[in-house]
């Protein structure tokens, strides 16, 4: 198993849209995220100091092959149309990776 971390900022006017979207997130993405090996996925909101809500997730992957599995996902309709309906209210950080939406994080420490 390993454990990832990802951040992404939020457009402040889409806080609310974001919110709800998630408070109804549809069963067919969910099955999705778990069958490609996801577990204990979280988001996460936060206003930091300079005005900006950031998104923070956390998920466990279980599987053999992480890319695989991503690109299962990214080609699935169902979860195609679910982020085009997310992606609108992200602000993805100007310094991530050229393949990155979200930008991954380096854990540094962790305790059981």
């Amino acid at each position: 198993m390993k454990r990832y971390g990802m951040v992404i900022g939020l457009r402040k006017e889409k806080v609310d849209a974001y919110r709800k979207l998630h408070a109804a997130a549809w069963p067919e993405v969910l099955a999705m995220i778990g069958s490609c090996n996801i577990r204990n996925y979280s988001i996460f909101l936060r206003v930091l100091d300079d005005g900006e809500p950031r998104l923070f997730s956390y998920f466990e992957y279980t599987g053999p092959d992480f890319a695989a599995d991503m690109a299962r996902m990214a080609a699935d309709p169902v979860t195609q149309r679910w982020w085009a309906l997310c992606k609108p209210c992200q602000r993805p950080l100007e310094g991530r990776a050229a393949d990155e939406w979200w930008s991954g994080m380096e854990e540094v420490f962790h305790a059981d």
